[in-house]
Order: structure tokens, then C-alpha cells, then sequence
């Protein structure tokens, strides 16, 4: 779809997000957010103040719409042009599957234990929670 092919009535029944698709697609280059409002705002006859009134609308918009991505100097692009890095970090504590096994494996024959510990740091959770019976509770609304 491109922008010169759409009837001015087509446009006005467009999202701004739909727009703001279309224009990033054909420029083929990321853009400010006020500069691409602002270019919206011209194909579809919005005032300076209307633009202004609506721009946080249109971030809030943008933001959630999945299309989009916000880089670091502010511009907004289109997501499918940037390849995104997913780093996942390994702690050292971190126990890898095979190690499960083979420690399972080795103590089948063991007695295994319940830690009493991790219970006393639930019920400090709840040293100060107070149950109050239904009876205590009417009485106390008399």
C-alpha cells in the first residue's frame, strides 16, 4: 500500500498507527515522533493544535503497538528492521539439567530431608496477619 495510492478518504478512515506504518515503510528510514505526527498531521488535514493535543496519544499508541520500536536516540523505526539482541546471562549457581540428573542418580538411596527453614521464612510473612472469626466480626460492627 502506498500513501500516493490512498484517496484522501481512505487516510482519514486510517489509524494514526496504520499511517505512521505506511510512511515509515516507504521512507525507509527511522524518524522523530513530533516529525512523523507532523506528517500525518498534513495528509490528513490536522490542525497544529489538534497535533499537539494528540502527540501523547500517539506515543501511547506507537508503544503499543508491536510494529514499532523505540531506539535509543528517541526515533521510532520499524521493528522488523532491527534485529533484536536477546542476552541471557548464566550465574554461576545456575545448575544445568545433566547435573540434575546425574546427582538424582546418584542419591537414589539417600533419605531425603524436609528443610524446616524455608518454613520459618513463610511464617514470618505472616507474624502479623490476625484471623478474626465471623462471630468477632459481626460484634465488632454492633
Amino acid at each position: 500500500m502506498k500513501l500516493k495510492d490512498l484517496s484522501q478518504e481512505e487516510l482519514e478512515n486510517m489509524s494514526y498507527d496504520d499511517i505512521a506504518f505506511v510512511i515509515l515503510t516507504e521512507k525507509n528510514e527511522k524518524m522523530k515522533i513530533i516529525d512523523l505526527f507532523q506528517e500525518i498531521g498534513k495528509l490528513i488535514h490536522l490542525s497544529q493544535s489538534v497535533i499537539e493535543d494528540k502527540i501523547g496519544d500517539f506515543f501511547e499508541m506507537l508503544t503499543l503497538d508491536k510494529r514499532f520500536i523505540m531506539l535509543d536516540d528517541g526515533s521510532w523505526d520499524l521493528k522488523t528492521r532491527h534485529a533484536q539482541n536477546v542476552i541471557i546471562e548464566e550465574e554461576e549457581d545456575d545448575i544445568s539439567v545433566e547435573e540434575v540428573e546425574d546427582s538424582e542418580e546418584e542419591n537414589e538411596d539417600e533419605e531425603v530431608f524436609y528443610d524446616e527453614s524455608e518454613d520459618d521464612e513463610a511464617e514470618d510473612d505472616l507474624k502479623d496477619l490476625v484471623v478474626i472469626s465471623d462471630d468477632e466480626d459481626e460484634e465488632s460492627m454492633l
